[in-house]
């Protein structure tokens, strides 16, 4: 049976499947038990699953992932809520020198079977810090997975399956679509598979990869064009990244447009690049292009709509790259 929910309830739908079917999953962090979460997408989990399996932790990121280390080890599989992904900073050491070396540290004889959630992005008009795109930050990083999902079918899917991944993963959400549309998805648990891209459209004359919110606005975009055939990609993994997707869509197209809005230096869409010119070079009809945030701190509500790219700059962007 299926139903039509959003994102943020694909998110507590995923959760709660997985909470019925595995005793070792534990779900916490600021605020998710008694409140159910500052976006609410642990709504009714502590009320179904009791108080040792869904809590709420001081503030301290670093403690809430820290613990979950420890946790992973002996047995149970944590999903700790970082309440933005901007206050993730904090806990940086705990990834970088834990979860995600411990599998190699041991050698393979150790997993972390464990998930950071956390609300990424921007265009909710809030504060400092709480509306950071750092994604490609941490899939520089080495044994750490980093997932983010467009649609609620894929939203429940993909957090299934990174919850019952043997390795860590930081599964990003992108809040500013977390109410934006609802999706039919099953009531039962199901996997979607990480590291594969999905193609939400088939063209011909130029090649659109994105992800997380970008995604319906790319969508939108290329409904306002009719004389150019468009293929649009989902990447939905940044780490471990579908580059044998690309690379046959741009052998197909000749051309590529990355749209993510996160700052453009050194940023996902640059490794996308890079990746279409070491294996797709003779195929290129247009030197490959991105359309992004832009290298400064992400604006406070006024400046929203200036850094964001929209479906109007992505619609030329589009028009300019299949004219080149």
């Amino acid at each position: 049976m299926s139903n039509k929910i959003n994102i943020v309830q694909a998110v507590q739908q995923a959760l709660y499947n997985e909470m019925t079917l595995d005793e070792t999953v534990v779900v916490y962090g600021q605020d998710v038990g008694v409140e159910g979460g500052v976006f609410r997408a642990t709504v009714g989990l502590q009320k179904a699953f009791g108080s040792e399996r869904i809590f709420d932790t001081p503030l301290s990121e670093s403690a809430i992932v820290g613990s979950a280390v420890g946790m992973a080890i002996n047995g149970f599989k944590p999903v700790v809520e970082i309440q933005f992904m901007g206050f993730i900073y904090p806990a940086v050491n705990q990834i970088v020198s834990h979860v995600s070396r411990y599998r190699n540290r041991t050698r393979g004889e150790r997993h972390l079977p464990m998930v950071i959630r956390a609300p990424y992005g921007g265009g909710i008009r809030a504060l400092e810090l709480h509306s950071e795109s750092t994604e490609a930050m941490f899939a520089h990083i080495p044994g750490l997975k980093v997932v983010i999902p467009s649609t609620p079918y894929d939203t429940k899917g993909l957090l299934i399956s990174a919850i019952r991944d043997p390795d860590p993963v930081l599964f990003l959400e992108p809040k500013r679509i977390y109410r934006a549309f609802r999706q039919k998805v099953p009531e039962d648990a199901y996997t979607l598979p990480i590291g594969k891209a999905k193609i939400v459209k088939e063209g011909e004359d130029i090649t659109v990869v994105t992800w997380g919110a970008m995604v319906p606005d790319v969508q939108k975009a290329v409904s306002t064009i009719d004389d150019i055939s468009v293929e649009i990609i989902d990447l939905r993994t940044i780490s471990p990244m579908d580059r044998e997707t690309i690379v046959e869509s741009v052998q197909k197209t000749g051309r590529i447009l990355v749209v993510h809005e996160a700052a453009k230096s050194f940023g996902a869409g640059a490794e996308i690049v890079s990746v279409v010119n070491e294996k797709a070079f003779l195929s290129l009809e247009a030197p490959p292009t991105r359309l992004t945030g832009f290298d400064t701190i992400f604006p406070l509500p006024r400046g929203e709509k200036h850094y964001l790219p929209t479906p109007e700059r992505i619609a030329k962007k589009i028009r300019e790259i299949a004219a080149y």
